[in-house]
């Protein structure tokens, strides 16, 4: 009995290939677009608008020959991705929208839309595989780096369950981003040569801070630079307790002098350059820390700062795993893979259970640990599991 496929037509090359590989595969596909945004106010130029990504998604799927709708997500999109977004970001957190995105709206809200059309699966463009194995005579799904090392999304999928998993299809995992275009431009595909959209998921291109004073409000605070010598900096050096190794570096307005202001320390991220505006340093200013409570931005000079790198993180309980199976017990360590963020080259680390959660041990430093982030964690080519820094 011929299989039925649901793929998100986003109108990209890659979904869209996927959709045609799907056919020529021999499942009955349904093309859906999801709408997730309304707002263009905060996009910078055209790029990534939803309309013309719409209409591309149409024509795509008149010349494959497949049935095409659109289903309008723009509600839950906001109670479950922007809503929570303005939330981390007040609290002095940078949270993904990507992962998120793929966790609560694609291989949920959709994937239920999906299997209400009668569907066996749902399929996306995502440079990502999906593998098998066996666990106690029960079939357990793998998630596989994508085949294309530059283009590898397996990170935005990092919270994804056995049960979305399995509902799951990813043709263009096994090939390389040219090769994907060659398929379309050989196939007469519309997308074939559309440049990649980049920015926020289903919104595009965004000015952040122009898309976070919808909600949070600028408010005129102290820039503080600490000096790379500050005694604050050696207290993590030697340590081997764990929580020690991976506590934050406690910045205080003691800590170094007041060299300018800013608009809101909600609208900073750790490790950030630009947005400072701030001249006249022997090297480029960094943030390395933000305190939204008391709207105090610590930076620090020139890229290797000690304030920039920290050896781990702590996860709490906010741990997933994609491989339950391989979940560790209180007690247990294990040799993992790591990366904080896409596209990041996998670091060796070893993860840590304890009694109040999971803590990373990095071997070498890590530039850029960021509170609201997800890490994630490797065995080989496979992503086990992930979490949410603390």
């Amino acid at each position: 009995m011929q299989k039925r496929v649901v793929v998100g037509l986003s109108g990209g090359v890659d979904s869209s290939v996927a959709a045609y590989l799907l056919k020529e595969q021999g499942y009955e596909v349904i093309a859906m677009f999801m709408k997730n945004w309304h707002d263009d106010s905060v996009t910078i130029s055209n790029e990534c608008p939803w309309l013309d990504d719409s209409n591309d998604a149409m024509i795509v799927a008149q010349q494959l020959g497949i049935p095409f709708q659109t289903i309008d997500l723009s509600v839950e999109y906001k109670q479950r991705i922007v809503d929570y977004m303005f939330a981390e970001y007040e609290r002095g957190r940078t949270p993904n929208p990507d992962v998120l995105c793929n966790r609560e709206i694609k291989f949920d809200i959709f994937l239920k839309a999906a299997l209400k059309l009668g569907a066996d699966f749902v399929a996306t463009g995502h440079y990502a595989r999906k593998g098998e194995t066996t666990v106690n005579g029960k079939t357990v799904y793998r998630l596989l780096s994508g085949k294309d090392p530059n283009k590898d999304q397996s990170y935005f999928l990092c919270q994804l369950s056995q049960e979305q998993l399995a509902k799951s299809l990813f043709p263009v995992g096994e090939l390389l981003k040219p090769e994907v275009r060659a398929i379309a431009r050989k196939a007469g595909i519309a997308t074939a040569e559309k440049k990649d959209s980049q920015g926020l998921c289903f919104i595009g291109k965004v000015h952040l801070p122009d898309f976070l004073q919808q909600q949070l409000k600028p408010r005129k605070g102290k820039v503080i630079e600490v000096p790379a010598s500050s005694a604050l900096f050696s207290e993590n050096e030697h340590a081997v307790d764990l929580a020690e190794v991976t506590r934050p570096y406690a910045l205080t307005p003691q800590a170094g002098e007041v060299v300018g202001e800013h608009n809101g320390a909600h609208y900073y991220t750790i490790g950030q350059r630009r947005g400072l505006n701030l001249g006249g340093f022997e090297k480029p200013l960094f943030v390395i820390g933000t305190d939204t409570r008391e709207n105090i931005l610590y930076t620090g000079m020139g890229e290797d700062h000690p304030g920039l790198y920290r050896r781990g993180l702590f996860l709490g309980h906010e741990d997933h795993w994609v491989r339950e199976d391989m979940n560790l017990g209180v007690g247990e360590s294990r040799r993992y893979m790591a990366r904080i963020r896409y596209r990041q080259p996998l670091e060796a680390c070893t993860l840590h259970r304890r009694e109040e959660g999971i803590y990373i041990v990095f071997d070498r430093p890590q530039r850029g640990v960021t509170p609201g982030q997800f890490a994630a964690w490797y065995e080989g080519e496979e992503l086990v599991g992930s979490g949410v820094i603390s």
